[in-house]
């Protein structure tokens, strides 16, 4: 059974790890669809790859962004209406983000895995653990979180 789909994009400091998610997601059932980089380029833009996975996850799924430090990759896409992308580095403000903001795009740093950076970045393993807790994890629906969510959309 395929789940749904999970559109994943990265710049040259995330393309290792957006390579390695990628593969990890297929087999374990998800439907990836990967809006770039498609080979490693030092020196491309993170924005050109947050704009390509918001607008794909505006129109069905989830989003998954890598980047070197992961904010920079974030800023870019919550500038698109009805994203909500957040950099997350634990599993359990990755399940948060979700239950409490419903979060659409799921933001990684991936200094590490390109080039360790002291104390910036993720291993492989603790992205595996943190997209996966972040996919699993179901928005809550309380009404507090619906008040709040509405809220956000407004400032759009």
């Amino acid at each position: 059974m395929v789940k749904r789909t999970v559109h994943i994009g990265a710049d040259h400091a995330g393309f290792e790890l957006k390579e390695h998610l990628k593969k990890f997601l297929q087999k374990k059932g998800y439907a990836v669809k990967d809006h770039g980089a498609h080979k490693l380029v030092k020196g491309d833009d993170y924005p050109d790859y947050a704009a390509k996975v918001a607008k794909a996850v505006q129109k069905e799924g989830d989003g998954i962004l890598v980047c070197g430090s992961a904010e920079g990759i974030c800023i870019a896409a919550n500038k698109f209406k009805g994203i909500r992308a957040v950099p997350v580095w634990t599993t359990e403000t990755a399940k948060r983000s979700r239950e409490h903001n419903d979060a659409n795009t799921l933001c990684l740093s991936g200094g590490k895995t390109l080039k360790p950076v002291k104390g910036i970045g993720l291993s492989k393993k603790q992205a595996e653990k943190i997209t996966l807790a972040w996919l699993k994890t179901p928005f809550s629906g309380e009404a507090r979180h619906i008040r709040r969510i509405k809220k956000i959309a407004r400032l759009e």
